[in-house]
C-alpha cells in the first residue's frame, strides 16, 4: 500500500509541474504583428469583419472605394489577429465606441510610428459608420477605430474618412458598457505601456474583443 501511495504521490507531482509548465506559456503572437511593414496586403474591394465581442457579435462591411489605405489596414490587422482580445477602451454614450489597441505593449509599440498617409472623405460618419481615430498632427491614424453612435457628420472635414459601416448586430455595439463615462477614460499612454494588464485591473467592466476575423464578400443584393 505504501508503495502505491509513493507512486501515486510521484504520478501527481510530475502531473502537477507538467499542468503548470503549460499554465505557464503565453498566448502565442502572430509574429506579423510586431512587424508593420510585413502587413501590406491590399484588401478586397468588399469585405465583412465577423467581430466577436463580451457582447455578441457585429459585423463591419468595409469599402475599399470609400477609403482604400483605412480599408487595407483594417483589413491586415483583422486577418492577423491583432484585434483579439483588445478592449472597448473609450465607450461614449451619444458619441462613439473606440477599440484598437493591442494588449501586448510590444505589438502595440511595434504600431506608434506606423501612421497611414490622411486620405479624402467620401463618406460621412453618420450612425453605425467606421473610421480610424486620429491626433491633431497630419498622418497620425494608425490602429485605433471607432464606431460611431450617432449622426457625427461633423468629423468628416476633420479628417476622419469612414471606411466601413456596421451591417449587423448594431445592438451589440449600443451594448458595450460605457459606465466609465468621459471623465475616468482610461490613459491611452498606459494602455500601450502596459497593455491588458492595465485595463483589467483598473477598468474590469470594459468589454473586449474574442475574437476579430475576416469573413466572406457579401451576396449581391
Amino acid at each position: 500500500m505504501q508503495m502505491r501511495s509513493r507512486l501515486s504521490l510521484v504520478l501527481f507531482l510530475a502531473t502537477s509541474a507538467v499542468a503548470a509548465t503549460f499554465a505557464a506559456q503565453p498566448t502565442a503572437v502572430n509574429p506579423k504583428l510586431k512587424n508593420p511593414a510585413a502587413l501590406t496586403e491590399h484588401a478586397p474591394a468588399t469585405y465583412r469583419a465577423r467581430v466577436d465581442t463580451s457582447q455578441g457579435v457585429f459585423v463591419i462591411e468595409a469599402h475599399r472605394e470609400w477609403a482604400p489605405l483605412a480599408a487595407d489596414r483594417f483589413y491586415n490587422l483583422v486577418k492577423n489577429g491583432f484585434y483579439n482580445d483588445a478592449r472597448f477602451f473609450r465607450v461614449l454614450s451619444g458619441f462613439m465606441a473606440q477599440f484598437g489597441l493591442n494588449g501586448d505593449p510590444d505589438v502595440q509599440r511595434a504600431w506608434t510610428n506606423a501612421g497611414l498617409p490622411d486620405e479624402p472623405t467620401k463618406q460621412s460618419n453618420l450612425r453605425g459608420f467606421v473610421s480610424f481615430a486620429r491626433e491633431s498632427s497630419p498622418n497620425s491614424r494608425y490602429t485605433m477605430v471607432f464606431i460611431n453612435y450617432k449622426d457625427n457628420s461633423y468629423l468628416d472635414s476633420e479628417g476622419f474618412p469612414p471606411f466601413g459601416q456596421v451591417v449587423a448586430g448594431l445592438d451589440v455595439v449600443d451594448k458595450l458598457y460605457g459606465g466609465y463615462g468621459r471623465t475616468n477614460v482610461p490613459d491611452q499612454h498606459r494602455i500601450t505601456s502596459e497593455g491588458n494588464a492595465y485595463l483589467s485591473a483598473e477598468y474590469p467592466k470594459l468589454d473586449y474583443i474574442r475574437r476579430a476575423t475576416i469573413e466572406s464578400q457579401p451576396r449581391a443584393r
